[in-house]
């Protein structure tokens, strides 16, 4: 790609590509497409002095697929998606954006269009101003701008200084400036960041809907919980190497639910079960049963032949963020948490115990005598009281 064809990043300036994709050794890299493929990472690499921000980082994004790009803070997510779109050379490996590194694209703002960076707009410049910055580099009418806001719920912030904008409405202006070139790929970098619940269900469906038109969406995120109602496939990276390609289904079946069974006697019906083939049994602290790889309608047939009585069924599913964590949790590892993390004062004696010299109680002060005792020399009434009132 060359100067004359920038593509509209949604970083407030335009995405140049950084240098020629080579090997590593000066040679251009030997190219291997995959078929079907929208995105690929072939072996990408990139050090930066004596840390490795990526390492052979390989993994295909499906055309027509929402796929989410997981990893920790600092795993080199941002890293290879620049490194995808030519906007960081890598040390070695390539990045193929439908088969061809980014720079040949013909028209790079109708083939991805990409959301980096929410925190470089002009804090002057109204939203449509903004775009329409990106309207004339791209080369798509100034009308553009209106549609793509009015796409991102902001029709009627147009004429808004982007300054006064949450960082929610900033996302959604970055996300506009993807869309103008009504590309064929989004590749968004943590695109929910600031988004109110509304905002990430509107997300949500807006990501659904462009994929199910037969185009394709990159996403990353720190938070599986947050885009795995959204994305068909995963990519899950840690220091900067692949922990995982795959579908949700796939990555699920690698930690199968299982049914929850409290019955009349689980020992009876684990041997019934086991009787049936079914030896992925687990009898739990509170007496239930733990059954995995069968659902409830077989275990309350085979509880029926065995005469065991079945009182109540819980599906028990497989939590995706555990699963994530174990993967990605050795990247930044911390000494264990104590129970009281910041420990005593210095010279503090454990217990609530008294200061030295406090003696227990409300005793008197010191010279204090109990009770009230003779009245002091010379102690009396005043002359001429008479005992009465005065």
């Amino acid at each position: 790609m060359t100067p004359e064809h920038p593509v509209a990043s949604g970083t407030g300036c335009l995405a140049q590509p950084a240098h020629e994709v080579t090997n590593g050794q000066g040679d251009f890299a030997q190219m291997t497409s995959y078929p079907g493929a929208a995105l690929e990472a072939q072996a990408l690499t990139k050090q930066f002095g004596t840390v490795r921000a990526v390492s052979e980082l390989s993994f295909v994004v499906p055309r027509g697929t929402v796929t989410g790009f997981l990893g920790p803070n600092g795993s080199g997510k941002t890293t290879t998606l620049r490194m995808l779109l030519g906007l960081v050379a890598p040390t070695s490996g390539v990045g193929l954006v439908n088969g061809s590194p980014f720079r040949a694209a013909t028209h790079p703002a109708r083939t991805v269009g990409a959301v980096l960076d929410s925190l470089s707009l002009h804090p002057k410049r109204t939203a449509a101003h903004h775009l329409q910055i990106y309207t004339a580099a791209i080369g798509v009418p100034d009308s553009r701008a209106l549609d793509v806001l009015n796409l991102v719920g902001l029709g009627d912030a147009a004429d808004r200084a982007a300054g006064g904008f949450s960082l929610g409405m900033r996302q959604r202006l970055t996300l506009a400036t993807a869309l103008l070139g009504d590309p064929e790929i989004l590749v968004l970098d943590e695109p929910a960041n600031g988004l109110d619940p509304e905002g990430i269900a509107w997300l949500r469906d807006f990501l659904k809907g462009f994929a199910a038109s037969g185009r394709t969406v990159l996403v990353s995120s720190h938070i599986l919980r947050e885009i795995e109602q959204t994305v068909d496939n995963l990519v899950i990276v840690s220091a900067g190497a692949l922990m995982y390609q795959g579908s949700i289904a796939q990555l699920r079946s690698t930690r199968p639910s299982r049914v929850l069974v409290a019955a009349s006697d689980p020992a009876k019906l684990a041997l019934a079960l086991a009787s049936n083939g079914i030896n992925d049994t687990q009898l739990l602290p509170d007496g239930r049963i733990g059954v995995a790889g069968v659902d409830e309608a077989a275990i309350a047939r085979i509880a029926v032949g065995a005469a065991v009585t079945v009182f109540g069924t819980t599906s028990e599913h497989v939590d995706l963020e555990q699963v994530f964590l174990s993967m990605t949790a050795g990247q930044y590892a911390a000494a264990p948490v104590r129970q009281d993390p910041y420990g005593p004062p210095p010279g503090h004696q454990p217990g609530y115990g008294p200061p030295a010299g406090y003696q227990q109680g409300y005793g008197p002060p010191p010279g204090y005598q109990q009770g009230h005792g003779a009245p002091p020399p010379n102690y009396g009434p005043p002359q001429n009281w008479n005992g009465g009132p005065r």
